[in-house]
């Protein structure tokens, strides 16, 4: 069941200033930094000034050579295209980040977001499924949509076409927050772009990817995971069995949010995901009463603004929500190197390589996300694993 991320209020920060937030985006566009490191970097360096001062020694000592960091210009460059874009840039810790993604120990340090940025902080309820959707599956995502938004959620999906598409446009006046694979200011796929005009408009469109950042197939699973992130259920209308919206599902389990199905007719390949997450324990879903039953009503949460790093105060207090524990870089680049080194270009079951690995999941599964961040590997349908050449 979804907790009530109210209880872990922290006192009222004010935000990054302007230098402070032109670190941090350098260095989160830094080689080898995805979110885990980012937040391991800010923990044991105090600030992202400080973090970036010792990126190429940290760098040189697990090996890496002529490592530089994100130039000033590339970030300010991002920074421009975000204003030109009438994006808004949030930081980890600032007033307007999502409550929800404290859960996340990969949260992003970075957002980009057009639109109504309030959405963010509502409760909300993912609304995922099939592309090729069916005509009833739709009517169900439309009915759902309208239903839940009437009761105070926010509908969140990830503005592809099918279930997406018809959950987004169904709660345009509700609410509604699409979670974007690319840049927020690049529309995927080109038939959506009225609809995600709309959405700017009426709603909220949000991305961890640098401005003008066309999707690869790499980002799908990390949008995923933010769909999911920013919910505290996930509701799936029509999926196969090897889907997004199975990945998204298992995501949720993962972060603790609720899952819920419809079912269909199991002669109908669309439903075949849906019945598989209902034998193995996902909620039955018949209508927006089943989902209310299961995670109660659309009541805000209570604001929750957390106590960022500051460039003056060398050692800050530990960042709000949970932080993995940190270990030297060195020791990070040869576990990479060890999980590299098992994977090729045929898929491997993640269970598989942890067992080869003979390594706690706790510690593997970071570094795997790490590594997808960085294109050097790719996650399957399935909980495959292949490694990009």
């Amino acid at each position: 069941m979804y907790s009530d991320l109210s209880d872990n209020a922290q006192p009222t920060a004010p935000d990054l200033t302007g230098p402070e937030r032109l670190d941090w985006l350098r260095l989160i566009r830094s080689r080898r930094v995805g979110p885990v490191t980012f937040h391991g970097l800010i923990d044991e360096h105090g600030s992202a000034a400080a973090a970036l001062q010792a990126l190429p020694e940290i760098a040189a000592a697990a090996g890496v050579e002529k490592y530089t960091i994100c130039p000033v210009e590339v970030a300010q460059h991002e920074m421009t295209l975000g204003r030109k874009a009438g994006a808004q840039m949030i930081c980890w810790g600032e007033a307007a980040y999502p409550q929800a993604l404290y859960d996340l120990n990969d949260a992003p340090p970075v957002l980009w977001v057009m639109g109504d940025a309030s959405l963010l902080n509502r409760p909300g309820v993912a609304l995922v499924g099939a592309r090729n959707a069916s005509s009833l599956g739709v009517r169900m995502a439309t009915r759902l949509a309208e239903t839940l938004g009437e009761r105070g959620f926010v509908t969140i999906s990830g503005l592809a076409r099918g279930i997406d598409a018809a959950a987004h446009k169904a709660a345009l006046t509700l609410g509604t927050i699409a979670v974007q694979a690319g840049g927020v200011d690049v529309i995927y796929p080109e038939e959506n772009t009225q609809l995600a005009i709309d959405i700017a408009e009426k709603g909220c469109r949000v991305s961890e990817q640098p401005m003008g950042t066309a999707p690869q197939a790499r980002h799908f699973p990390l949008r995923n995971r933010l769909v999911s992130g920013l919910s505290r259920a996930v509701v799936v209308v029509e999926a196969a069995v090897r889907s997004g919206s199975l990945i998204t599902a298992r995501n949720a389990l993962d972060q603790g949010r609720d899952v819920l199905a419809v079912p269909g007719h199991p002669f109908d390949a669309r439903a075949a995901g849906c019945n598989l997450l209902i034998r193995e324990g996902a909620l039955l879903v018949r209508s927006s009463s089943d989902v209310i039953e299961a995670i109660g009503t659309g009541v805000p949460l209570t604001a929750r603004v957390v106590k960022p790093a500051v460039q003056s105060v060398p050692k800050p207090s530990p960042l709000p929500g949970p932080v993995p524990n940190h270990r030297p870089l060195s020791e990070v680049s040869a576990l990479h190197s060890q999980i590299l080194a098992r994977l090729g270009p045929s898929p491997l079951a993640e269970d598989q390589l942890i067992r080869d690995l003979a390594m706690p999941s706790a510690r593997i599964t970071p570094e795997l996300l790490t590594l997808e961040l960085d294109g050097k590997v790719m996650r399957q349908a399935g909980g495959l694993l292949s490694r990009v050449e």
